[in-house]
Parts: C-alpha cells; structure tokens; sequence
C-alpha cells in the first residue's frame, strides 16, 4: 500500500475530528507518526521508512570509465552502488545504512548544527544518523544496527539516489 500526500491529508482530516493527540502507525514499510500541534493548531508528521541494514560479505570495488588519459579504469569508492548492484570497497562484516529513497543526504538536523554522528560514534538501531530530504519531506535515516560509525561515504548536500551506501557501520 503506498500512501500519497493526498492520503496522509485525508487522515490529519479525520483526526482533527476526534478528541486525540497522537496516532502512531507502523507496517512493514514505514513508521508514521503524527502528534498534534501545541494549541492544537496543526499536525507534526515524522516518517520513516524501515529498512534492515545490509551486510556484507565480501568486499567489491565499483570501477568508474576508463581515464581518457591513459586508458585505465580508475577503482573509486564513492559510496553509490554501482550499475550491477554492488557495493563500495569495505571489510567484510560491516553493516551498510542506505538511503531508503532519492533525496539529498544531510548529516545534521538543519544548517549550523551539530552532526547526527561522527566517525567512531556508537549508535543503536533506532538512532537517528542522516536525513535524506525528499520533495521537501525530511525523512530520518536509522543505523538500523548496534555498533560504532566506521565510515560515512558521503558530503552533507550530495545527492544520494535509492540504495546509496550512506555509510558503514561496524557491528557490535
């Protein structure tokens, strides 16, 4: 089931209706919470799209085009899946967090502030590492695994499309 905005529109148009402050909706997909506004004059809307870490097995280099200089292939690691679904170069056994959808990556809650996380910093599943800003909806990123940041494959701003390695966590 894939909700439009139409969608979410026609529930915050139920709530307003009944006597109730929050509605916390989870499937297998997404999380969906809406709590109603201080003085009750709207809705806050978190989401967030669940998806389970995935761990690799064996590490892989994602080649980019040959260099027109020499005629090599250059072996890069730029954190984007390459075209048959790989992965960038990594140890084995680190967990990926991947962006759940197209957007634009940010390591901070909003300009000026302070990163989610550092390289190094611990994290648990449920904690809060990068927001991928979809049309004008900021869409938090969880580690989705317990264990300590080992890398993080990309600028704050860069356009990370769906599947992008965001970055690398070392499992606990």
């Amino acid at each position: 089931m894939d909700l439009t905005n139409e969608d979410v529109a026609d529930v915050l148009a139920l709530l307003d209706s009944l006597p109730y402050d929050s509605l916390d909706l989870e499937t297998s997909r997404f999380r969906l919470t809406l709590r109603r506004a201080p003085g009750g004059t709207g809705w806050t809307e978190e989401s967030q799209v669940l998806t389970q870490p995935t761990v690799l097995a064996a590490s892989t280099v994602v080649a980019e085009p040959a260099d027109a200089s020499t005629g090599n292939a250059a072996a890069t690691d730029t954190g984007r899946p390459a075209a048959d679904g790989g992965h960038p170069a990594v140890a084995d056994g680190l967990a990926t967090v991947v962006a759940p959808l197209p957007g634009t990556f940010y390591r901070a809650p909003r300009p000026g502030a302070d990163p989610f996380v550092e390289v190094g910093d611990a994290v648990t599943p449920d904690t809060v590492v990068a927001i991928v800003e979809t049309m004008k909806l900021m869409n938090p990123v969880h580690a989705g695994t317990a264990g300590r940041v080992a890398r993080i494959t990309l600028e704050n701003g860069d356009f990370a499309p769906l599947g992008t390695t965001l970055m690398l966590i070392e499992p606990a």
